[in-house]
């Protein structure tokens, strides 16, 4: 019997290498609206959603005014962030779209709407909220049906008016 990792096990945090401690802090706190928990003299910083200890690291220890890792290497393809209420996901995108930050998708996958974008250092980040387990969509025999479909977005943005 192959070894199965409990179920209440949690990606905890991310940890970032970025070009520019301040330029990406422009994104993460001012932008997605992280708190800092702690800074490391100018080389690191710590962020949090609600108090926890830190949900984002980013650090300048080995990358300070490096250009991004290019698209086609190994490597993180996308952080994804997950939002509690689809309300939350929805102020998110507006305050994205009022700042004209440029998107680079938006997605219906069934069991989530997400919206991709890329941070300052070309990191790709996904904002996202789960719909309801009992919404997910499963074939006949169980199996879980992601799809990859168009996101209405105007009935997402009706969300943050509400």
């Amino acid at each position: 019997m192959s070894y199965v990792v409990p179920a209440g096990t949690r990606i905890g945090h991310i940890h970032l290498k970025v070009s520019d401690i301040d330029k990406a802090l422009a994104f993460y706190k001012d932008l997605l609206g992280f708190q800092i928990t702690q800074r490391y003299g100018a080389s690191a910083v710590f962020l949090s959603a609600g108090g926890y200890h830190h949900h984002i690291g980013l650090n300048t220890w080995y990358s300070k005014n490096a250009a991004p890792a290019p698209v086609n290497a190994c490597g993180l393809f996308h952080t994804a962030i997950l939002f509690d209420t689809r309300k939350a996901l929805a102020v998110a995108l507006k305050r994205l779209i009022d700042a004209q930050y440029p998107l680079t998708g938006m997605s219906d996958h069934g069991v989530s709407e997400a919206i991709y974008l890329n941070d300052p250092d070309g990191n790709g980040v996904e904002l996202y909220y789960d719909r309801p387990k009992e919404n997910w969509p499963f074939d006949s025999e169980g199996n879980l049906q992601m799809v990859t479909e168009a996101l209405n977005v105007q009935s997402l943005l009706a969300e943050a008016g509400k």
